[in-house]
């Protein structure tokens, strides 16, 4: 029952993220939004990265889920551990970022994230449903499933490759068009900038650390990563 209610769910929320990603390519196509998504188009934005990271998780999840019932556990071990590593080295980390990172900048000043004249642009229920109900979609995953995580090493070295990979973008997109992704990243001094890229990071690998011990919470020592043999 517990393996079917799960499989449901992985394809509601595969369904659910594939939806928004065409909604928002859709929306794109306005003037206002054209003006929006330019220079760098839309996935310089770290928030329609997410979206397309996570419609990518479940996507493999749900792929997961068909062929154990068709092959059986043993046969598909690469896809169940490509699976947790994805989950617990991107996923995971990127979407509690995105939601505490917005809605912290959010409720300070909105205009350093998300300034006032994109309500007439963005419904509502869409800036929900891209910045505040991925962290709740992302915690029921850890209580349904558990998840192999890989070791600190690996792990954290992982996420420093995506995040740096990410930074390296929004300064080259700025390099070349002069404006910064986020108003945020304007108000900053270049070593101040180079400060809150840090700061960030180190925040995102605590929210790796966070992700790791709920699963261990959750599902117990089973699922902490095994030591090496000598």
């Amino acid at each position: 029952m517990t393996k079917t209610f799960t499989c449901i769910y992985h394809f509601l929320v595969l369904s659910w993220y594939i939806f928004l990603n065409f909604y928002i390519s859709q929306h794109g196509k306005s003037k206002e939004k054209s003006k929006i998504f330019g220079n760098g188009g839309r996935w310089k934005y770290l928030t329609l990265l997410n979206l397309l990271l996570q419609a990518i998780f479940y996507g493999v999840s749900c792929l997961d889920d068909v062929l154990k019932r068709i092959k059986g556990r043993k046969d598909i071990k690469f896809l169940t551990a490509f699976r947790d590593l994805l989950f617990t080295t991107l996923a995971f980390p990127v979407s509690a970022f995105v939601f505490l990172a917005f809605w912290t900048l959010f409720l300070y000043n909105r205009e350093l994230v998300y300034p006032k004249v994109l309500d007439g642009i963005f419904p509502v229920w869409l800036n929900h449903a891209m910045h505040t109900s991925i962290l709740p979609l992302s915690l029921a995953e850890v209580i349904l499933r558990p998840h192999h995580y890989p070791s600190k090493k690996t792990g954290l070295s992982l996420l420093a490759a995506g995040s740096l990979a990410y930074i390296s973008r929004v300064l080259w997109i700025y390099s070349e068009t002069g404006t910064w992704v986020y108003p945020v990243f304007a108000k900053f001094s270049p070593l101040g900038l180079a400060a809150f890229f840090i700061l960030s990071h180190i925040f995102s690998a605590s929210l790796y650390l966070l992700g790791e011990k709920l699963n261990h919470w959750k599902w117990g020592d089973m699922m902490q990563p095994q030591k090496k043999r000598k």
